[in-house]
């Protein structure tokens, strides 16, 4: 009897135990029992983070484009664009990471963000961006160190152009190489050379402002204090007396494409002109095909265009996977493609023919950094050149 009770209580003991354990796991719609523990639903679901940009079309284009591109090379991340069309009056992005920091909320929900070097700056007085490194984005080693210094390395410098001349090399068979023999060069070729009108165009704006600044300190065009002002004289000087030897004797074209089209038209050989307008019209077949470019010593303005990490976001593994990709020669060869213009990363990283397609026009460009400054040489340039 006492063997049989002891008998009785074990089985016991092995029927709760075996109703336990099967309470431990749960049956699919197919009967099969699973174990949640053992269920890779949440380790396999990709990180998601959010890339808000603004810009014209083909800056849409551009991402929508690479994203699927990145997505399909890297499964474990997925990629929310947030587009801002340009002119739509939306409140600033950057308003918004900085609001939501003051106000505890962490990113805001914007983890990645695109713009340029004011807001680069003004992220980095105010420590919203996340400092960055080739620990963390290994391609950042095929950016120039000088360009990543420019930016104490909290910017990722993704594209650029820049301001050069564009020339008809059937009529100008060496062009200028500097600032004072474009100089000569105009005045020895009289109505030839044009530009427009600062206040309506980059590339008018960008050689009035290279010529102001031709015989001052290199600090000034990082100088947005208005005491530099009273440099300006010998420039607006040199730009008045050039008047009468530009088109029409003293017409000045408006926006970029005023000039481009005198270009094409052939009325004018030279003008300076943004390097990605003038390749993307020559893909085109708008301008004829002995345009060329060259830059300038000292060079016009030019410079990136950069994606910065908001320093409070959490899913900085999965935003620098990402722009280790777009750092790479193959992204960057789209990026070309699609926005003509230069590559963020070090032509000899880049193929042949790419290098070829950029050689002396990359390089040599400057990054002005006068704030509203630019305001005060459109109005003066207003009153001592174009009203003569």
């Amino acid at each position: 009897m006492i063997r049989l009770n002891k008998m009785v209580k074990m089985l016991t003991v092995l029927a709760l135990t075996a109703t336990v354990m099967a309470g431990c796991g749960s049956k699919d719609n197919a009967g099969t029992e699973v174990n949640p523990a053992a269920s890779p639903a949440a380790s396999t679901k990709p990180v998601e983070f959010q890339f808000y940009f603004t810009g014209s079309q083909n800056v849409k284009d551009l991402w929508d484009t690479l994203v699927p591109m990145f997505e399909k090379q890297n499964s474990n991340v997925k990629v929310k664009t947030v587009y801002i069309p340009s002119g739509t009056g939306a409140d600033s992005t950057y308003d918004r990471i900085l609001a939501a920091k003051k106000a505890g909320k962490g990113s805001g929900d914007i983890d990645l963000y695109e713009d340029g070097i004011n807001v680069v700056n003004q992220g980095t007085k105010e420590d919203v961006w996340s400092p960055l490194d080739a620990q963390g984005i290994p391609n950042l080693n095929n950016i120039d160190s000088n360009t990543m210094n420019d930016v104490a390395n909290m910017a990722v410098p993704y594209r650029s152009s820049a301001v050069v001349l564009a020339y008809d090399s059937s009529k100008v068979a060496a062009p200028p190489t500097t600032l004072d023999a474009l100089l000569d060069w105009i005045k020895q070729h009289p109505g030839k050379f044009a530009y427009n009108d600062p206040s309506t165009g980059g590339s008018g704006s960008s050689f009035v402002t290279t010529v102001l600044y031709k015989d001052l300190p290199d600090a000034d065009i990082h100088n947005s204090d208005p005491a530099v002002m009273e440099k300006w004289s010998s420039g607006f000087n040199t730009l008045k007396d050039l008047g009468k030897y530009v088109y029409g004797n003293g017409i000045y074209p408006k926006k970029n494409q005023g000039t481009l089209d005198l270009l094409a038209n052939g009325e004018v050989e030279i003008i300076p002109a943004w390097s990605d307008m003038v390749l993307q019209q020559l893909g085109q077949n708008l301008l004829p095909d002995t345009v060329k470019l060259q830059q300038i010593t000292p060079g016009f303005n030019g410079g990136p265009t950069y994606l910065m990490v908001n320093k409070l976001s959490e899913k900085k593994d999965a935003v620098n996977q990402f722009l280790n990709f777009v750092l790479s020669p193959e992204a960057q060869a789209v990026i070309v493609d699609k926005m003509n213009g230069f590559p963020g990363i070090k032509l000899s990283n880049m193929s042949q023919d790419m290098q070829d397609k950029f050689k002396g026009v990359a390089e040599g460009f400057r990054t002005f950094n006068i704030g509203d400054l630019s305001n005060e040489i459109n109005k003066r340039w207003q009153s001592d050149v174009a009203a003569q």
